[in-house]
């Protein structure tokens, strides 16, 4: 073996597989990050904005200082009075430059101030008349320097971003803890579903410690190992009834054969043998065909379906196939009532052969067997009815289930009854999307099953 295969196979079967945690932590940082960026950028934007707000305000109160002291100038004589107010007012504020243009020239108040490009400011040009000068107007320009402002808008933007991330990495972590403590419950419900072996079916999940998010999913679970119990002790039984049906038939094939086999025997005893063995052969043929039919259903085969516009038609036919047996008994048949429907004729007729041998098995003597056929709720319903002991209530919904009898069977020596003949029943029922029914009381037994009607011819 390669290092690689051996590499592959160390590999963990949910290699692979997302994980909830992660996926949940990533995403939340995700959204902590997003939500916790939108308000540092609100923050931000609306610092600046309020910065940019007390910077006109000044500019503008300014403005109306330096147009005022301009207007008190009435004479070219009161310029250097205004010089003097001016370099007053401005000194110390070096934050501030007024640019004068007089006769041409500019003056620049705080006197002395140099201009540094580097800086950041904000500028406000505006005209003051002044009937004094040539041309009747003075051009203004106040400056105001924005680099203070600038300074603390970045380190509130760093502020900002670190305080952002920050908060992300604690909201990441808080939330990795509060996702692992939220996913405690999985880890407990794998733990009990890992105690789950074939010899503790019985056992269900435990949900009353568990949140109600996940009520639903341990009713289902538990609910699938309800089925699973169900049909696991059904295989069980289906396994040793199996074994049970067939170790009979072929005890008497053995048997039988060794006993020919002794001593010397006669042509006609030889044939005896041969035709006793022929019968258990073909009761063991009949078993085994049914219980492939059987499978094949659980497989999923599909029907044949056709249009069949009288079933009274088709019961009377097998009927007719079964009045010996009736006859026999001491039992007559009869239909009652008509439909339509869309089905497989082959294997409505094995169901309706099966309901017959059913109560020509079970009904008494000098009664009536009935195969009554209506609609009911949207549904053909297709029952055969017998005058009979009544089933017991507890044992009306297990007659249904293979290889289960009645004592009363035994009771009438039916060799060739293995129990499959209803199972098969609730079979084609199920194939046609249609169920199975039972009603029984001291007066009557019906059994029967229900399929979808084409349209209705009578009742």
């Amino acid at each position: 073996m390669t290092q690689i295969d051996k590499t592959r196979q160390k590999k963990p079967a949910g290699a692979g597989l997302m994980s909830l945690r992660r996926w949940l932590t990533r995403w939340l940082a995700a959204l902590a990050f997003l939500g916790l960026g939108i308000v540092c950028s609100v923050i931000y934007f609306a610092t600046t904005m309020s910065f940019i707000d007390r910077q006109d305000s000044t500019l503008g109160q300014y403005q109306k200082i330096v147009q005022h002291l301009i207007e008190e100038v009435a004479t070219q004589g009161d310029i250097k009075t205004l010089q003097h107010k001016l370099d007053d007012f401005f000194f110390g504020r070096f934050d501030l430059r007024l640019e004068l243009a007089l006769h041409g020239e500019r003056t620049v108040f705080p006197r002395g101030t140099k201009t540094d490009r580097a800086e950041q400011r904000r500028s406000v040009y505006f005209q003051v008349p002044a009937r004094w000068l040539n041309d009747g107007v003075m051009h203004v320009t106040l400056t105001l320097d924005t680099s203070s402002d600038a300074t603390m808008l970045t380190r509130l933007a760093w502020t900002l971003f670190a305080s952002a991330l920050g908060g992300t990495l604690l909201v990441s972590y808080c939330g990795a803890r509060l996702v692992r403590h939220s996913l405690k419950p999985v880890n407990e419900l794998a733990a009990q579903a890992k105690q789950l072996v074939p010899e503790r079916l019985s056992e269900r999940l435990d949900g009353q410690t568990q949140a109600e998010e996940f009520q639903p999913l341990i009713v289902q679970f538990n609910a699938v190992l309800e089925r699973l119990e169900r049909a696991y002790v059904q295989l069980e039984a289906f396994n040793a009834d199996v074994a049970h049906e067939l170790r009979t038939p072929l005890a008497t094939l053995v048997g039988q054969t060794e006993l020919a086999l002794t001593g010397t025997r006669t042509r006609e005893d030889l044939l005896d043998f041969l035709g006793s063995n022929l019968e258990e052969l073909q009761r063991l043929s009949g078993l085994i065909n049914d219980m492939l039919f059987l499978a094949q259903v659980d497989r999923g085969i599909s029907v044949r379906a056709e249009m069949i516009n009288s079933l009274a038609n088709l019961a009377s036919e097998v009927l007719e196939y079964h009045e010996a047996a009736l006859a026999e008994n001491g039992l007559r048949g009869v239909v009652l009532g008509d439909a339509s429907v869309a089905a497989d004729r082959a294997l409505l007729r094995r169901a309706l052969s099966n309901l017959l041998s059913n109560a020509a098995r079970y009904g008494h003597a000098d009664t009536r067997v009935a195969v009554r056929i209506g609609v009911e709720n949207g549904k053909v319903l297709l029952s055969v009815e017998n005058v009979g002991e009544a089933i017991p209530p507890e044992e009306i919904d297990r007659i249904f289930d293979r290889f289960y009898r009645h004592d009363l069977s035994r009771a009438h020596g039916q060799e060739n009854n293995f129990g499959l003949g209803l199972s098969i029943v609730a079979a084609i029922a199920r194939m046609h999307e249609g169920r199975v029914f039972a009603h029984s009381d001291s007066k009557m037994t019906a059994i029967g099953l229900s399929l979808t009607p084409a349209h209705r011819t009578g009742v």
